[in-house]
């Protein structure tokens, strides 16, 4: 997978595999221990998404890294 700078990903849309919106990318969590990815904070402020990924105490998406299957325009995620 080639290298994509954090700063790049800011604010770029999320959807789903199925072409729904699931909101705007807020931030990105990582295990501290070993550096790994874990999920995609999603803000769903600009979308309706109910029941595929848990939320936050903020009421952001949890998206596990390992659902993205595309980073260009739009972050593609499996649902």
């Amino acid at each position: 997978m080639p290298e994509i700078l954090a700063e790049n990903l800011s604010d770029k849309e999320v959807m789903g595999s199925d072409g729904a919106s699931l909101g705007t990318l807020y931030n990105i969590t990582m295990d501290l221990k070993t550096g790994t990815l874990r999920n995609l904070v999603v803000d769903p402020a600009t979308a309706t998404v109910e029941g595929d990924f848990p939320n936050d105490d903020h009421g952001n998406l949890l998206v596990p890294v390992s659902r993205v299957q595309a980073v260009k325009d739009t972050v593609v995620v499996e649902r």
